[in-house]
């Protein structure tokens, strides 16, 4: 492909700012047309980015001759459905993460991406983000030495609405739509993280709870994990802390020194070797999905290799569901 012109499923929040304005800042990309099952809500946000056209049905949006690639904003329990409907129909695919609501899915997934030779691609987007880049640098230059351990830390206050969850449920908190509650929304991107950084992940287990019953999904977990590189790790969130104990961090330890940084807030790096303690501040683009979005493209035109793959993705939502203990 030399120009891609991309159709979105799905135009919520997280194209607003995120991703939908990535696709025109890219030489050879624009988008095309966009899709909502709310037929105000699609021409709207049509006319305020000045997309050609929009739709209510995905499969005409699909099905528009001058779509050559799908990008898929919807809750993850529809990723799968049309993915495979963008893939049968040889249109590349761009999803949101997760890539699935379940481990299930994703196999779905990869099979008919293998079977139709089409690629799918998930938006982990932060692998690319130079605030991670300097992360995986510091990590295989060897400068805190070889990795023993790491360490995940996640505590959150309860948001406004979650106050509200028995009485209008948001989509993030039901499972059958998002595959299970804040911790299939928010997770995704620390392990696909450690995954990126340590290895496949190869055993995990879980200890979901409940503690507030504020709704009815998970609200406090526990996890511990192997990688295939013989690292072990551990993890906990909380989604319902106190504000004192609002904390995003990984620390990652080694036999030359620790290195500790934020997946959400973009902390500084921590660095603390025998030479002592650095902070190291690394901005990030405004638009944070357009170096993913970028290599997707460049994929498509044949000019590069895109590893952000629904293959690569897939590990993520094994790991989720392993803690969950949904197998």
């Amino acid at each position: 492909m030399e120009e891609i012109s991309w159709g979105f499923i799905g135009c919520g929040e997280v194209t607003e700012k995120k991703s939908g304005p990535a696709f025109n800042e890219v030489e050879g990309s624009h988008v095309e047309a966009v899709m909502s099952r709310s037929k105000d809500k699609a021409r709207a946000y049509a006319e305020r980015h000045h997309i050609a056209k929009w739709y209510t049905d995905a499969q005409q949006l699909i099905d528009d001759p001058n779509v050559n690639a799908v990008y898929i904003a919807t809750p993850p329990s529809s990723h799968a459905t049309f993915a495979i409907m963008s893939m049968r129909a040889g249109k590349p695919c761009y999803i949101e993460k997760p890539l699935a609501a379940s481990y299930e899915d994703c196999i779905r997934i990869n099979r008919i991406s293998e079977k139709t030779g089409v690629p799918c691609f998930v938006a982990y987007y932060r692998r690319y983000l130079p605030y991670f880049q300097k992360v995986k640098e510091i990590i295989d230059t060897g400068t805190i030495g070889k990795v023993l351990n790491v360490q995940l830390q996640f505590v959150v206050p309860p948001r406004d609405l979650d106050y509200n969850a028995s009485s209008k449920l948001p989509w993030r908190l039901q499972p059958d739509i998002s595959g299970g509650g804040y911790f299939y929304d928010l997770a995704p991107h620390q392990l696909d993280l450690l995954q990126e950084l340590f290895g496949i992940v190869v055993r995990a287990h879980g200890y979901p709870t409940n503690r507030e019953h504020l709704y009815k999904a998970e609200d406090t977990i526990s996890a511990a994990f192997i990688f295939d590189s013989g690292i072990s790790g551990s993890a906990s969130w909380c989604f319902v802390g106190h504000e004192s104990a609002k904390t995003d961090r990984i620390m990652v330890t080694g036999d030359k020194g620790t290195l500790s940084f934020s997946v959400y807030t973009y902390e500084a790096i921590r660095l603390v070797t025998s030479e002592g303690t650095r902070n190291i501040n690394i901005p990030n683009p405004p638009y944070v999905q357009l170096p993913i979005i970028t290599s997707v493209i460049r994929h498509l035109q044949g000019l590069s290799v895109c590893k952000c793959t629904s293959v690569s993705a897939t590990p993520v939502n094994w790991v989720m569901d392993r803690i969950l203990g949904k197998f």
